[in-house]
């Protein structure tokens, strides 16, 4: 059973046609549900919850009482407000401790709640759809316009590890050819190839620089000029939005193919248009269902020099072009992407049909939201870098790979966490303990227990006590031993002064510093202590604010880096000028 949850009173409708019997008998307003009708409830709410990603709905779980228990249907309007506060209080649980934690609940109390597909769920990623013999080829493909942050890691790890399973190849490919909105960023070219295979464990099987490919995207997009399948447009962005909105053709559109290799030309001469005078379209129809669809740009004139070519090109393919052109040339047979990009998918298919190729299948996810990120974006994070907001990339406040993987956070942990995860078109959202769980089991093996007194207090001991004490540093795993030389203090947390304690590992002592017991008399609480500390720093990363705590941490002689574990606070890394906050 779980302890004692917070229940927030829910007024649900009941829609009465769905448990009302004609001429239903008198229902008694005395009635109440008994233990097992209770535990049924909370059973079909934590099962509800934990189908809909923590999004349980008690009109559903009414249906499902009254479709197995008739003997209910009587009794509705005292059920109803039970389920609701029930489903309240499963779909909190899912949320906070997550969908596994529910998932335990229910195979212990009422394995027969979860659903097969529960019961016999498979460990890892669905087969990719429609391989048909092949190794299938993957593409990860972010703008350099920054780091690698949390959001693309999920992106890194299930195309890396679809690789891996099948001995198929990882494309990691820039897409930099937007210079105006999105530039690139030099660092980014090196960064993210080293992270990538810090995070996936292997090195991308091929790398592939959009910005140094332009020869190519100009040599497709002449060819859809000369299949009369493009017009250069010479109209302007409102213009052509009433032609959109109408349904049709804007002027441009009859220009011969002649006429739009002229202009295309003039499109890529200096001395011709200039950017925002023309975009070359992809003739899809003005008639499609889809306003996304309808003679859609495919490429522009940018004039920003690029940081890797210069300004060796004036006219620059837009992503939906780009993209679709390199995926066509590397072969790729997979592309996973999100749902919000859907209208990608049917320009590109648009243009496929055109050329008669095979379109790569195409796998959707939902939006993954964390609940301690908050909204971050690559260009904010840079302006407030600048700005001396956030004092790097690294910032714990930040969700990028590089300031995760200072804060602790190990690479096979973020992979578990997405793979477990999967692939689902909802929308969900988890909170950031969820990834720390993860993290935990990672961690916990290779952690050495120190302690760190916050707001030390000085207790002078009087009595009976050895005068050197050797500890484990790993309850578990085989690490140097902590060796304590006790002279006649020794330094607790002020919370903890002033009352019998137990020094843990060591002896109680009363409320004066007494020493009453080597072993263990009572259970009054155990307490962390040090003899001697170094004067040291916790930084915390809450939120958007960095908090410091000062203490005594107890001496050791591990290298920047090493993750450790605080005894009654947390896990902690080893920085230069102190400790960095893990997780608790």
């Amino acid at each position: 059973m779980l302890g004692e949850v917070k229940l927030h009173h829910v007024q649900m409708p009941i829609n009465k046609p769905c448990f009302e019997e004609p001429k239903p008998p008198r229902m008694s307003m005395s009635w109440e549900p008994d233990e097992e009708t209770l535990a049924f409830i909370r059973h079909l709410a934590l099962q509800n919850s934990l189908q809909y990603d923590g999004k349980g709905q008690a009109g559903s779980v009414i249906s499902r009482i009254m479709g197995s228990r008739q003997e209910l249907r009587q009794h509705g309007k005292i059920i109803a407000p039970i389920v609701a506060k029930e489903v309240a209080a499963a779909n909190d649980l899912s949320i906070t401790n997550g969908l596994d934690y529910v998932r335990n609940i229910l195979q212990n109390e009422a394995p027969e709640m979860l659903e097969k597909k529960e019961q016999k769920r498979r460990e890892g990623l669905p087969e990719l759809p429609n391989l048909n013999g092949r190794k299938p080829v993957l593409r990860f493909a972010p703008n350099p316009n920054g780091p690698l942050s949390f959001g693309h890691s999920r992106g890194l790890v299930i195309n890396a590890e679809y690789a891996k399973l099948h001995d198929g190849e990882l494309i990691l490919r820039f897409d930099d050819t937007d210079t105006t909105v999105k530039p690139p960023m030099m660092e980014a070219y090196d960064s993210i190839p080293k992270q990538q295979e810090e995070l996936c464990g292997y090195s991308a099987h091929r790398l592939v620089i959009a910005s140094e490919r332009m020869d190519k995207y100009h040599d497709y997009a002449e060819k859809t000029i000369e299949t009369d399948f493009a017009y250069v447009c010479t109209c302007t962005g409102d213009e052509f939005r009433e032609f959109r909105l109408s349904k049709s053709n804007c002027p441009c559109r009859d220009n011969d193919v002649n006429e739009n290799l002229e202009l295309w030309n003039k499109m890529n001469d200096s001395n011709g248009f200039m950017p925002g005078d023309a975009v070359l379209r992809m003739k899809t129809g003005m008639d499609q269902k889809n306003p996304a669809l309808r003679d859609w740009p495919a490429a522009r004139i940018q004039t920003n020099p690029h940081p890797r070519v210069g300004s060796k090109w004036r006219v620059w393919p837009l992503l939906d072009f780009q993209s679709a052109i390199e995926d066509y040339l590397q072969g790729v047979t997979h592309i996973i992407r999100g749902k919000d990009l859907m209208d990608s998918t049917r320009k590109q298919k648009l243009l496929y049909d055109h050329f008669e190729w095979n379109y790569p299948e195409t796998i959707y996810w939902g939006r993954v939201k964390v609940h301690e990120f908050g909204s971050f974006s690559t260009s904010q994070m840079k302006k407030d870098i600048s700005e001396g907001v956030y004092s790097g990339w690294n910032d714990p406040r930040l969700p990028t790979l590089s300031a995760l993987f200072r804060r602790g956070i190990r690479p096979e942990s973020l992979r578990s966490f997405w793979i477990e995860l999967g692939l689902t078109q909802k929308d969900i959202a988890v909170p950031l303990s969820t990834l720390y769980s993860h993290n935990t089991k990672s961690i916990e093996p290779i952690s050495p227990r120190l302690a760190f007194i916050r707001d030390p207090v000085k207790i002078d001991l009087s009595g009976e006590f050895p005068s050197k004490l050797v500890i484990s540093s790993h309850p578990e795993e085989d690490m140097p031993n902590r060796i304590f030389e006790i002279k006649n203090s020794i330094f607790i947390e002020n919370e903890d002064s002033g009352k019998p304690v137990r020094l843990k590992d060591f002896c109680d002592i009363s409320e004066n510093g007494d020493v009453e017991s080597i072993d263990r008399s009572d259970k009054r609480p155990i307490v962390h202590w040090i003899t001697e500390g170094i004067e040291t720093q916790l930084t915390i990363a809450e939120g958007k604010e960095l908090a410091h705590v000062q203490g005594l941490l107890e001496k050791h002689n591990y290298p920047i880096g090493t993750i450790v574990q605080l005894e009654r606070i947390g896990y902690a890394i080893v920085e230069k000028d102190g400790l960095l906050m893990v997780h608790d």
